[in-house]
């Protein structure tokens, strides 16, 4: 069987996801594939996988245009199965205020919010402090700011001062959550366990994600026994509502100050990270699923 594995692309999360495909080739050479082609992807990806012809596309792009229904949608054309969710589903959960349209009548928490456009920032505040601001539709934490009163963005925010509103015409304003950030990953249609991201300096940026030593992982958390349950619950019925396939994983904000009451799911990631510093990798590892055994079952969930 002939494997491509879809990687790079153009998107900010580019090397992100050089580092998951290469991660993938490398298992699947491990466990004795011996028919696996990395393929970084550019604007000829689909002459290039027509002159192929694999049986099977591993997807580790992030971001767009992998995660957001393109790519799903040309390898729909061409009649290539892949992994991760189709497109319809990508679509809609790389877009955070699709999501919560989805979401929040299933009775799923979210942390109220709007979208605002980027001008009306210089003039005003778009709700009270602390408040996030995120594009819409990047993952990975690119591009985000946490605006507080001691934040050195003005008040107003100054457009002068480095944040998203330099780079995005639109983004989503969203409460802050104080407190404990958190995490789950669906593999199989289950919830595999909770991790806790310690972080000593700052928030869970970009860099923290993906720098060796910025972030501390706690698989599982040590949270109590109902909270982990809910959110495991949670993200299961988010899997379950947006329609993913394969895996995905689900970032939470826990307030426990305010208990069961300062729960909140963020977003929803449908083709999380395979790199070595990634969570859904490591909650496999814990639940006593090698990270090539986690790619094979990926594969056959995307020929199934």
């Amino acid at each position: 069987m002939h494997v491509a594995v879809l990687m790079g692309g153009w998107s900010a999360e580019r090397d992100v996801s050089l580092s998951s495909g290469k991660g993938v080739v490398a298992a699947l050479e491990r466990r004795g594939w011996t028919n696996v082609t990395a393929v970084d992807m550019d604007r000829n990806v689909a002459q290039v996988l027509a002159a192929m012809r694999p049986d099977v596309v591993f997807n580790a792009l992030h971001g767009t245009p992998g995660e957001d229904g393109t790519v799903q949608g040309m390898l729909d054309l061409m009649q290539i199965p892949y992994t991760h969710s189709g497109v319809t589903t990508s679509a809609v959960a790389i877009d955070k205020q699709l999501t919560k349209a989805v979401l929040e009548p299933h009775g799923i928490p979210m942390p109220p919010g709007k979208i605002v456009e980027t001008k009306s920032l210089y003039k005003a505040d778009p709700m009270a402090r602390p408040y996030v601001l995120k594009p819409v539709d990047e993952g990975s934490s690119v591009g985000v700011a946490i605006v507080t009163d001691e934040s050195n963005y003005g008040s107003p925010i100054s457009s002068d001062a480095k944040g998203p509103w330099q780079d995005f015409d639109r983004l989503l304003a969203e409460e802050f959550i104080a407190g404990h950030e958190l995490t789950v990953a669906v593999l199989g249609g289950e919830a595999l366990c909770v991790t806790e991201l310690k972080i000593a300096n700052g928030w869970y940026d970009y860099e923290h994600k993906y720098e060796e030593g910025q972030t501390v992982h706690v698989c599982p958390a040590e949270v109590p026994d109902d909270i982990a349950e809910r959110m495991k619950q949670i993200a299961l019925d988010a899997h379950r509502h947006l329609g993913c396939k394969g895996c995905s994983r689900s970032d939470f904000r826990w307030d426990e100050a305010r208990g069961m009451d300062g729960l909140f799911l963020l977003e929803v990631n449908t083709q999380p990270g395979m790199t070595p510093l990634s969570l859904v990798p490591e909650q496999a590892a814990y639940r006593g699923i090698d990270y090539g055994e986690l790619v094979e079952k990926l594969i056959a969930e995307a020929l199934a």
